[in-house]
């Protein structure tokens, strides 16, 4: 088998963060979007915690994709992301207390990702490691990149502050005193708001982008 190109691999990548962004684009795994994003902390650990686990699923379903039996692929596919969902909570529990103390329940929820059932089925188990590596760094980004956007812009409108982690287990709080936060963003209706003018936000700038590359092209 060939190895992919640059070039193949730079759009898979994209693929993930642009095309078929988890939250985004295919509107799944929404709890968390709107569970953990009233804070900025919270909201980057939980991404960086998925594309981890995206990663690692894909790479694990890649190198055993020839020994697994079809018949009983989902029961192993489930094991393997229960598996390293078990070793993210471990992780954060040791590393990140006071984050894993507030999203714990949530991390444990990765287990039942659809995206990431999904990517295991429709790619990592199909294809070689490299690109199943790539597929998953680029799914995992775009769900961190998606999370950060709406906890950014929840805790920015809903607080008036920016809770930025600057170490394994410090913050650092930027305020913004001439603000007036809107208390509802951090609230659970807040945060199908937020989702759903972020969700049409970046649906519109990818289908005007879209739309200058296709003239372009002509």
């Amino acid at each position: 088998m060939s190895s992919p190109s640059t070039t193949s691999l730079k759009d898979l990548f994209l693929n993930g963060i642009i095309k078929e962004n988890t939250i985004f684009k295919l509107a799944l795994s929404l709890c968390p979007s709107i569970a953990v994003t009233n804070n900025l902390k919270n909201g980057i650990f939980m991404g960086l915690a998925v594309l981890f686990v995206q990663t690692m699923v894909n790479l694990t379903i890649s190198l055993m994709r020839k020994i697994i039996q079809p018949k009983v692929r989902l029961p192993i596919f489930m094991l393997v992301i229960s598996g390293w969902v078990t070793i993210t909570q471990m992780m954060m529990a040791a590393f990140v207390p006071d984050v894993y103390a507030k999203v714990g329940l949530y991390i444990a929820l990765i287990v039942a990702f659809a995206s990431i059932l999904a990517r295991a089925e429709m790619f990592a188990s199909k294809n070689s490691i490299v690109p199943s590596m790539v597929d998953g760094l680029g799914m995992g980004v775009g769900f961190l990149f998606a999370l950060t956007v709406i906890s950014f812009f929840r805790e920015l409108v809903g607080k008036g502050t920016l809770t930025v982690p600057t170490g394994l287990a410090t913050q650092h709080v930027f305020t913004f005193i001439n603000t007036k936060p809107v208390l509802i963003m951090v609230l659970p209706a807040g945060g199908f708001l937020a989702v759903g003018i972020l969700m049409a936000l970046f649906n519109w700038i990818d289908a005007r982008y879209m739309k200058k590359t296709a003239h372009a092209s002509h």
